[in-house]
């Protein structure tokens, strides 16, 4: 898929236009600070420490090379001229190429205005594109919010892995979520 692409414009609940496109190297300052952001807001990723710029640097040419190759889907949400929000789709290989594991995040105040009910409603349609017939992710059991958006793009609850992450003392389950595409 061609890099920088616009798949989607829509006003998110405060107003504000919302642009889903594919990335751009451009947005390699914009994805880092978005990681690291919530790095330091210690969301529910599992990612624990800050991204270097070389890290990020080495990162994002295989993953646009990979978008530019249909290997794997890939979406950022733009508000304001910045990256708020990121999303993938990891096509695996072999007997399971016909399944996608979906990937999410989305900045702090960007949360609960529609954007991620749109992100997944998009993903879905690129997975359908793409031939794809099982999406997959895995959340934090915690992490309501999101469960109750996935759940809304239906996925359903396939799975949990008990205590599959350990953060700030406690153990939290894992949840496994499918979707079929017909």
């Amino acid at each position: 898929m061609q890099l920088g692409k616009v798949i989607r414009r829509f006003s998110d609940r405060d107003g504000r236009e919302v642009i889903l496109r594919t990335p751009r190297y451009e947005d390699l300052d914009d994805l880092m600070e978005l990681i690291n952001s919530l790095v330091d807001e210690k969301a529910e990723i599992t990612r624990t420490e800050k991204v270097t710029r070389e890290e990020e640097k080495a990162w994002l040419p295989k993953m646009l090379a990979s978008l530019e190759k249909d290997e794997l889907f890939f979406l950022v949400a733009e508000v304001g001229g910045k990256v708020v929000a990121s999303s993938d789709i990891h096509i695996l290989r072999g007997n399971e190429r016909h399944v996608g594991v979906l990937g999410i995040v989305i900045k702090s105040g960007f949360r609960d205005l529609g954007i991620g009910t749109e992100i997944m409603k998009t993903l879905v349609e690129q997975a359908m594109a793409l031939g794809l017939k099982v999406l997959t992710l895995q959340a934090y059991a915690t992490n309501k919010r999101a469960v109750h958006v996935y759940e809304k793009a239906g996925f359903a609850q396939t799975g949990r892995v008990p205590k599959k992450h350990f953060k700030e003392g406690q153990y939290i389950d894992e949840v496994i979520m499918t979707k079929l595409i017909e």
